[in-house]
């Protein structure tokens, strides 16, 4: 049984890791009523499923161009300040978002372009975040580090969802971004307590950081099939499938609940992941970890499916009271595909990180940023506007059936990712 739990080793052998991933699992939580509570406030001054949508469009361009150019940044500057400067830049965001949430702020372009703001610098502070990571352990380690990330990010998916909607409801949404900027502060102070990370010497780096850096790392991932494969699999998933921007309309005229139903199914889709987290002790061992992802994605979109049946069944009734028994399949299914990101997310990670060297590790985890952040937000407005044709239940349908399908495409062409050895891990 302790073979099966998740491994520990990285936090008790790295007490700047430790650090560091306490401080982000709390920092997380507070991220995490902010998404709620965007999408609450958004449907609430809007009543379209689309304008939430739109929230994740707000999101892609600034994540887009500073994910890459902060890639870059990452590979030539001291990783600690880039992540510090970048976290100081997203908490004067969230402040904002307090402001205008005590304000009683009814411009739903406020909110738009606080969102560009957090992305943008959320671009540049993740693949910081990422590239430190390595410095800090050994290889043999990041797949229990990433697991143990999945788990401290997971219970923040699974309790903020719940904290947000439940606050929302009960207080104001000026509460919920304020505890967001309070609890962003852990965060911060892990950070200041690392060394300075400096990128190790390369030949093949240029001077400074631009354009022409950035284009180094795309040429760079052009060239490698693997690492290219985890970032395309991962697309086709999210592009395709993700069926967050539906929940709100889903408590309010499918399941009955309104905002407490919404918080519900996105923390079902948390608690999959942290279950598959905290049963991660195997996953050190896996050594096809290419047929691993492949497997993951087909039971995610599978699962997606399922749950755009149980609405589909339950019809667009507007009930006054709880579906119950439709609830608790559509949970069910939720924490499934949750259960399967989280799986595909920590191998993705691994091969990234063990597969790719350190003076490309920046750039490569910028793109890494725009894709596990950007797919999402392409597949909310995607699935926002199918569920104006075919309704929320149709949409999360045709959409998880889709990622299947172009999913093993994808696959067949690019044979060589099935047969991904972590023994040999060829990029």
């Amino acid at each position: 049984m302790p073979s099966l739990l998740v491994d520990v080793t990285p936090l008790r052998v790295s007490p700047e890791f430790r650090r560091l991933w306490w401080g982000l699992s709390v920092a997380n939580l507070g991220a995490q009523l902010t998404v709620v509570a965007v999408g609450l406030q958004v449907y609430e001054l809007t009543r379209s499923t689309f304008a939430v949508g739109v929230v994740g469009l707000c999101a892609l361009v600034p994540l887009v161009v500073f994910g890459l150019y902060g890639g870059a940044i990452v590979d030539h500057a001291d990783r600690r300040k880039v992540a510090l400067v970048a976290s100081a830049v997203s908490w004067v965001a969230t402040v904002g978002l307090a402001i205008q949430g005590w304000s009683d702020n009814t411009h739903v372009g406020v909110l738009y372009a606080l969102v560009a703001l957090q992305s943008g610098t959320g671009a540049v502070n993740s693949p910081a975040r990422s590239a430190i990571i390595p410095r800090l352990l050994e290889p043999r380690l990041m797949p229990a580090a990433n697991a143990l990330q999945t788990v401290g990010w997971n219970v923040a998916l699974t309790l903020g969802p719940l904290l947000g909607a439940g606050l929302v409801a009960l207080l104001d949404y000026g509460i919920v971004y304020t505890l967001d900027a309070l609890l962003f502060t852990f965060a911060f102070t892990a950070l200041l307590r690392l060394p300075p990370i400096l990128p190790e010497p390369s030949e093949t780096r240029r001077s400074r950081a631009g354009l022409a850096s950035v284009l180094d790392g795309l040429r760079y991932l052009g060239t490698r099939p693997n690492v290219r494969m985890t970032f395309l699999v991962d697309l086709v998933a999210m592009i395709t499938s993700s069926p967050r921007v539906l929940f709100p309309a889903v408590g309010l005229v499918y399941l009955g609940g309104g905002e407490t139903t919404a918080g519900v199914l996105t923390a079902a889709v948390a608690a999959g992941a942290m279950l598959a987290g905290l049963f991660s002790g195997g996953l050190a061992r896996v050594r096809w970890q290419g047929r691993i992802i492949v497997v993951a994605i087909t039971i995610w979109g599978l699962a997606v499916a399922a749950f755009g049946a149980v609405l589909v069944a339950a019809g667009r009734s507007a009930p006054d009271h709880v579906l119950w028994a439709a609830l608790a399949l559509a949970v069910v299914t939720l924490a499934a595909a949750g259960a399967a990101d989280a799986v595909s997310a920590v191998f993705r990670q691994t091969i990234l990180q063990t597969a790719t060297p350190d003076d490309m590790r920046g750039r490569l985890q910028g793109v890494f940023v725009v894709v596990v952040a950007g797919g999402p937000r392409l597949g909310e407005l995607l699935l926002g506007w199918l569920s104006g044709t075919l309704g929320e239940g149709g949409a999360a349908v045709v959409g998880g059936l889709a990622c299947v399908v172009i999913l093993w495409v994808l696959v067949r062409a690019q044979r060589g990712f099935w047969r991904y050895d972590a023994l040999d891990p060829q990029p």
